[in-house]
């Protein structure tokens, strides 16, 4: 499995814009609305989004992960004084389940241990990627209703 990751280019809109709305597909099945309505809904969610993230971190590496030559997903990183933030990760479905979050997770731990510092996330709570974490070791440092804050520290 050969991964890696490339920062983020102007032509990558349409495939982030993808990988956001195969995040939200579960949800936006139950609500009755067109294409045309889960589309727009999807494009205003992915755009705020986008400006809420580069708006608290500005300084976030903001990248793809490619698998095996194509594009799989993306990775936002952000250091933030004692911490390493994992702002985002998503993976396109076809990529779920096949080691590439864990082995990115565990390079994130590698420049952790080296700069000394914690790695932290936010997850919703019934998301299943809660139990990656976990088992990772993330513990769950506050409870924000919707979100758990979770943190891993080097030993």
């Amino acid at each position: 499995m050969a991964h890696s990751l490339r920062p983020v280019r102007d032509g990558d809109q349409e495939f982030l814009l993808s990988l956001y709305a195969s995040a939200r597909e579960d949800e936006l099945s139950r609500t009755g609305w067109t294409d045309e309505q889960k589309d727009a809904f999807v494009r205003m969610q992915f755009d705020a989004q986008t400006t809420y993230y580069r708006q608290v971190y500005p300084q976030m590496e903001y990248t793809v992960i490619d698998h095996d030559g194509a594009d799989a997903g993306r990775l936002i990183l952000a250091e933030l004084g004692d911490e390493i933030r994992i702002v985002d990760i998503a993976l396109m479905p076809a990529h779920r389940g096949a080691g590439i979050g864990t082995a990115l997770i565990t390079d994130v731990f590698t420049c952790a241990r080296a700069a000394n510092k914690a790695v932290r996330i936010h997850v919703e709570v019934f998301n299943p990627a809660k139990k990656l974490y976990e088992r990772l070791g993330f513990k769950e440092i506050e409870d924000k209703g919707v979100y758990l804050q979770m943190e891993w520290r080097p030993a």
